[in-house]
């Protein structure tokens, strides 16, 4: 009869099954760690932007919110009112503003958007020179706006200004550029567009060198043209980036302060106030402290909805499109 060995079974040691527990306990606690570590690290810097930017903003909230009465030691809050808004729906310098605001932001952001893609297409084709015409395109936006601001004062200057002596020459009389609503209008948003469309001409060169070039290729074996290329296959993959390029301007734009402070005053009588220097003139010239934080309370909170609807009809583009 044989006999029929049974090969011992391995023995398990009880060690090694507690091993991978330690060793997740030692992570988890590892990761506790560094996170306390982050935060103790960020700790400083949280607290600094919410000095410099969340206290202002929801200071103003209060002011827009209360009587607010000028003293001889500052000013003091006496009690909650919605006049301020109600001063402000009201007031024909207001919608006149807004409108202005509106009309500058979509204006200025739609010439710069289509000229700062043309000029990145433009430098992307470039095999040579990219680097020197990249620093040329620069300048205008190295420039702080309240320089550029002087320096556009002395071009619509109207006794000796160069804009003026060319139009004179040309036989077109001695037009007073910044005296009056209109041309003072297009000569702010003129300045506004040199200043930054390179802004926006980075941002597209900085997506379009990112596009795969086999695609280009194959729509070029297909017998696109350029322009075909350009709206079926650039335009599309472009518009994350120009989505960017839009909500940043659209930022700027709608607060738009330095270039019409330093350039026309908010002149002549109103026609470039925009929500900014109304708020500023409200607030610091007449002393209206809180109608003044109601005018920039509602700048932000208009500015934030159009963002916030930007950012939806594009994501829906995206999302819905053919990509």
């Amino acid at each position: 009869m044989a006999v029929v060995e049974v090969a011992d079974e391995p023995k398990v040691d009880p060690l090694a099954k507690q091993k991978p527990k330690a060793n997740k306990q030692f992570r988890d606690r590892n990761q506790i760690m560094l996170a306390r570590l982050g935060w103790r690290f960020t700790t400083p810097a949280l607290v600094i932007v919410g000095a410099i930017t969340i206290f202002p903003v929801v200071f103003s909230i209060v002011l827009s919110l209360s009587n607010v009465n000028i003293t001889g030691n500052g000013f003091q809050l006496q009690g909650f009112t919605f006049s301020n808004y109600s001063l402000l729906i009201h007031s024909s310098e207001w919608r006149y503003s807004l409108g202005f605001t509106v009309f500058y932001t979509f204006v200025t952001v739609f010439i710069e958007v289509v000229l700062g893609t043309a000029f990145a297409v433009l430098m992307e084709k470039l095999s040579r020179g990219r680097g020197p015409m990249m620093a040329l395109l620069l300048l205008p936006w190295s420039i702080i706006t309240v320089i550029s601001a002087e320096l556009w004062q002395y071009v619509y200057q109207g006794t000796y200004g160069v804009l003026q002596y060319l139009i004179n020459a040309a036989g077109f009389g001695k037009p007073v550029i910044l005296g009056t609503p209109t041309p003072a209008i297009i000569a702010m948003m003129a300045a506004d567009i040199w200043k930054t469309t390179p802004f926006v001409s980075v941002i597209v060169l900085a997506g379009l060198v990112m596009l795969p070039g086999d695609v280009f290729e194959a729509a070029s074996v297909d017998g696109c043209s350029p322009w075909q290329s350009f709206w079926k296959i650039t335009f599309p993959l472009l518009r994350p980036t120009l989505s960017i390029a839009v909500l940043f301007r659209i930022l700027q734009a709608f607060g738009v302060f330095d270039l019409p402070f330093v350039l026309t005053s908010g002149g002549p009588g109103t026609s470039t106030t925009s929500l900014a220097i109304l708020g500023y003139k409200v607030m610091f010239n007449n002393l209206q402290f809180g109608p003044g934080s109601a005018v920039a309370v509602s700048a932000t909170l208009l500015v934030l909805i159009g963002c916030l609807l930007f950012l939806r009809a594009f994501r829906s583009q995206v999302n819905g499109g053919d990509l």
